[in-house]
């Protein structure tokens, strides 16, 4: 690839990503928020090293993989970097728990007791960081607690991790606004739930590229965006 076309790949990298920061910014104040209080994780499934540079050139310290495998390729790659923070927000198997816990710095996807007994025996001092992936639609093809057991979960699970808050992935819908009633359910359960465990939760991880504004008005303190900032995925 030439100088020139890797100058236009990070010049619409940086614009894509200044685009969604502004936009973050607005859903921040129509919903009497701080833009500082939501973090952007840009979701980097099936990107090369090269286009996670770009993103980091343009500001972006957040990364978020799906596959244990396809991480530890990249931050070998990108090992220079300094001040990069790698979130796992795919399905997180136990037995890739030991590996995980040495290439991430928060799990997003903690969805059973089997998974944080693997992740504290590989990171028992201090807790690994993490959050209860909660699956408010009935999809069989998604993982994750449902409502009514995300509070047992948290009290078998909260001596071996840090559990710093809830995750989920809505039901797919063509209206972003569909999405609004499963992003306040997962913040009033989190408030439930943190004045039942006597745990801050503080973190909602909720919204990628197709209803993070609508996420954020609901309390994302997280938002997963990929395709908004890196284009369609490639292949």
């Amino acid at each position: 690839m030439s100088d020139a076309a890797d100058i236009v790949d990070i010049a619409d990298i940086a614009a894509r990503l200044n685009a969604v920061r502004e936009r973050i910014a607005r859903a921040c104040e129509r919903a009497h928020r701080k833009a500082a209080a939501v973090r952007l994780v840009l979701a980097s499934k099936t990107q090369t090293p090269q286009t996670i540079a770009a993103a980091y050139a343009a500001g972006a310290r957040d990364f978020g993989e799906n596959y244990v495998k396809e991480a530890i390729v990249k931050r070998a790659a990108l090992g220079h970097l300094s001040g990069v923070r790698w979130h796992m927000i795919g399905h997180l198997q136990s037995n890739k728990a030991r590996v995980a816990v040495e290439h991430f710095d928060l799990v997003h996807t903690l969805d059973g007791v089997r998974l944080a007994s693997a992740l504290a025996r590989a990171h028992p001092a201090p807790p690994m960081p993490v959050l209860i992936e909660v699956k408010l639609g009935d999809e069989a093809s998604k993982s994750g607690a449902s409502p009514n057991m995300a509070a047992a979960l948290i009290e078998s699970v909260r001596a071996m991790v840090e559990v710093r808050g809830l995750m989920t992935i809505p039901p797919p819908a063509e209206n972003p606004a569909t999405a609004r009633r499963w992003f306040a359910g997962l913040r009033e359960l989190r408030d439930r739930l943190a004045a039942e465990s006597g745990l801050a939760l503080g973190e909602l991880s909720m919204g990628m590229s197709e209803d993070y504004e609508v996420a954020i008005e609901e309390g994302a303190t997280i938002v997963r965006v990929g395709r908004a900032v890196f284009g369609e995925r490639p292949g």
